[in-house]
């Protein structure tokens, strides 16, 4: 039951328009103090889906995604306890766990297609179409396309709205490394989908 609603509250834009900046400031740090024992049990329950989704854009793989976003909630309880008073920023924290674990699974994946051949793919997964309308489908595979950190950059600015000093942050590059691959990406997905300049 769990899952249906998770996959429902993925695909639900609304989750996104009003709730993105209102969340943050109902678990930002200031929320968590010394005495707060309930603010990484509300973080987990504002944000996990929103980071949900970012990590199903990075590897394409919703359990895959859900694994990336479990692991970096329990790495943050395993370091900083269900007390954040300590740590500055959480949930950016999450991001930057989210993107590197994003990043390990992908290298496994190169690793493994090195020495094992790919299947030939059968019918896609019945869910898929409930997660991505078709509409959109030909996006996310031009966005599959292109570099890792061009995708990366992409999905941070575009999909999770953070400005280029929290995307350079997020990944530990310059603004200006930001600034020029998100440059290049969107002229690489331009020429993808044909689409005039």
């Amino acid at each position: 039951m769990r899952r249906t609603q998770d996959r429902l509250a993925l695909r639900s834009p609304t989750s996104r328009q009003d709730g993105g900046r209102r969340l943050i400031k109902a678990v930002s740090p200031g929320t968590a103090t010394a005495g707060d024992e309930h603010g990484f049990s509300e973080l987990y329950h504002h944000r996990r889906l929103a980071l949900v989704r970012l990590a199903l854009l990075l590897v394409d793989d919703l359990p895959t995604a859900e694994d990336v976003v479990q692991d970096a909630f329990a790495a943050l309880l395993r370091r900083h306890g269900r007390r954040l008073a300590d740590l500055d920023d959480p949930e950016a924290y999450l991001r930057t766990s989210v993107v590197n674990a994003a990043r390990s699974v992908l290298r496994r994946r190169r690793t493994v297609r090195a020495y094992i051949p790919e299947r030939e793919r059968h019918v896609p997964p019945a869910d898929k179409s409930v997660l991505l309308a078709e509409t959109h489908q030909e996006v996310i595979n031009a966005l599959q396309r292109l570099t890792r950190r061009q995708r990366e950059v992409l999905v941070l600015r575009y999909w999770s709205d953070l400005t280029e000093a929290q995307i350079a942050d997020t990944l530990g590059v310059s603004r200006g490394t930001v600034k020029s691959t998100a440059s290049r990406a969107l002229d690489a997905l331009g020429r993808q989908l044909e689409i005039p300049r």
